[in-house]
């Protein structure tokens, strides 16, 4: 779910190669930065292939949570990462991360950067909310999608519904702590600090010393929790953006991957009704968006959390060669 992956303090922003392919400290540094009207948006490109596989990641985080996916990717095809606006290497934006402003951004980026369509969209969580309007406002580009664990635009009342109200006290209590660490951040948030190990911990643990320390860095600064508290702010006019353009998918191929974990159950302890119920209407509703195309699939991935892309990325790589194989 979008509110709380990447925005609690104990869980990390989910989130050897031929040479010719990225390392994870490849993604520890900028690569292509588009202008795209007097504020630069990083691209992140490898590989080849006549259909461009582009990956957009959850709230609050950048391109680089996909790079246990992309290296994989790029055997196959061209496979790009790009950092939303605010986030990883792009400038931040006078206006909030919302889907149909990621999807203008990023359509300006690609076009700058001359990475012409066909293109797989791969979203998780927001990042998939984003994808799908950009499949709707550009729908001639857009030649297959994988969506993962994504967002849709009736998630949060139907799960909060399900859960007996226990997600909305969660969103509340993520939107408060993110508050927070946008105040330290505002006084100016020192390593070391009570501020710093509650707001990011250690991300070299997950993204290894040199990627690691970079994600860190971006952490540290005002402008990180600017946009992600915007981020979070917009959730709502995100969701209405996605709704207002709902419609099914046609043929178009079509792969949704759901957890097989739930993020919200303590795995010591016995599932309760109340977390069965919710985990099994976040299944419900990705079948729904599966069934939105006569090509599409739902699938269950066991032993990943929200971010499969980092429990289970072979499942997310997979999906993708899938998909790929429809469009040629």
């Amino acid at each position: 779910m979008k509110k709380l992956v990447c925005a609690l303090p104990v869980i990390l922003p989910l989130l050897a190669h031929a040479a010719a392919l990225p390392t994870t400290d490849a993604f520890a540094k900028p690569h292509q930065r588009v202008d795209i009207g007097g504020r630069y948006i990083n691209l992140f490109c490898a590989g080849t292939g006549s259909t461009t596989v582009v990956f957009d990641g959850p709230a609050g985080d950048a391109g680089w949570a996909w790079f246990k996916v992309q290296p994989e990717v790029a055997r196959h095809t061209r496979a790009c990462t790009y950092d939303r606006a605010g986030f990883g290497f792009s400038d931040p934006a006078p206006r909030p991360n919302t889907s149909e402003n990621a999807a203008e951004d990023l359509h300006k980026a690609l076009s700058v950067a001359g990475i012409k369509p066909p293109y797989l969209l791969v979203g998780n969580s927001l990042g998939g909310s984003n994808v799908q309007v950009y499949s709707y406002r550009y729908p001639g580009e857009v030649k297959g999608l994988v969506l993962v664990e994504p967002q849709s635009e009736d998630e949060t009342t139907r799960s909060n519904k399900a859960s007996q109200g226990f997600i909305n006290k969660i969103y509340a209590m993520v939107k408060e702590h993110d508050q927070q660490c946008l105040d330290a951040a505002n006084k100016g948030m020192k390593p070391g600090s009570d501020a710093a190990d509650s707001c990011i911990g250690d991300p070299a643990q997950y993204y290894g010393p040199v990627l690691g320390k970079q994600v860190k860095a971006a952490m540290m600064t005002k402008s990180y929790w600017r946009t992600r508290v915007d981020e979070a702010n917009a959730y709502d006019t995100s969701d209405n953006q996605l709704r207002a353009l709902r419609k099914p998918f046609g043929d178009l191929p079509l792969v949704v991957l759901t957890r097989g974990v739930s993020p919200y159950m303590d795995p010591s302890k016995p599932q309760s009704a109340v977390n069965k119920a919710m985990e099994d209407e976040n299944e419900k509703i990705h079948k729904e968006l599966a069934a939105l195309s006569s090509k599409g699939k739902q699938r269950v991935v066991p032993g990943a959390s929200h971010g499969i892309q980092g429990d289970k990325p072979a499942a997310v790589t997979q999906a993708v060669v899938e998909v790929l194989a429809q469009i040629k």
